[in-house]
């Protein structure tokens, strides 16, 4: 089985946020960046549970992005993966990293696809959709739960009010959250095995870009504390009434 993994670059979340140009891109200098969380600790987790369930399994980590990501992937393959690969493109487009995505997945044969549920700093939760439909494969999103029996998932996914279990065969795309794996930190022998890990970077296909940043918006500024005397009950209900409008 050949597994594959979607790992993504995104700002830590201590990271003072900023734009330059406008307001149409974010300000990177100084921000330390982190893998994206929902793909480290759920999807890249629960792919390597199971290739250690089946040391046969393959298990390569794919990332679309420019030099800048590879100390990245880098930690990724420190915890776990055979090799990476990274699409030498930068784009914030969904159906743009999808088909790269998809097309990785067509060329290397691979059985099974992870993604994280979204990326921390867009909040976008498109690209398995867009894999699946680009590759004509199944989809299920929100998994809180994975497991394999030879060629046949069982998949238990978070839905509105409670859970939902299903079950499909192979190749699939999943997104995974919270409950389907614990985080793993990379050992010191993990890490030294990363630095010699095969890293290839490919050039990404055409494909056209459907959406595009038109500006950022920070949101407004939280407004001072208002100290009402004990005292004074109808200054605090006129405040609430025409300053907080509460009622």
């Amino acid at each position: 089985m050949k597994i594959l993994v979607c790992i993504s670059k995104t700002p830590d979340t201590t990271a003072k946020i900023s734009f330059t140009q406008n307001n149409t891109k974010f300000a990177s200098d100084g921000v330390q960046w982190i893998i994206n969380p929902y793909d480290e600790w759920y999807a890249l987790v629960r792919a390597i549970e199971l290739k250690e369930k089946d040391p046969s399994t393959v298990l390569h980590l794919l990332t679309v992005g420019l030099a800048d990501t590879e100390p990245i992937i880098r930690k990724a393959l420190a915890i776990g993966g055979d090799e990476a690969i990274r699409v030498n493109a930068d784009s914030a487009d969904p159906f743009y990293i999808a088909t790269q995505i998809a097309d990785i997945a067509r060329q290397g044969g691979y059985d099974l696809i992870f993604t994280g549920k979204e990326t921390i700093d867009y909040n976008g939760s498109s690209i398995g959709g867009m894999v699946s439909e680009l590759l004509d494969w199944p989809y299920i999103s929100l998994a809180v739960k994975f497991d394999l029996n030879g060629s046949v998932a069982t998949v238990v996914r978070e839905i509105e009010g409670g859970e939902e279990t299903d079950e499909v065969s192979l190749p699939l795309v999943v997104s995974c959250q919270k409950g389907v794996a614990e985080q793993r930190i990379p050992n010191m022998k993990g890490i030294m095995s990363a630095r010699t890990k095969p890293l290839k970077v490919v050039e990404p296909v055409a494909a056209e870009a459907l959406t595009g940043i038109v500006s950022f918006e920070l949101p407004p500024a939280k407004a001072g504390v208002r100290l009402v005397p004990a005292d004074n009950p109808a200054e605090l209900i006129r405040l609430l009434h025409e300053e907080a409008k509460v009622f």
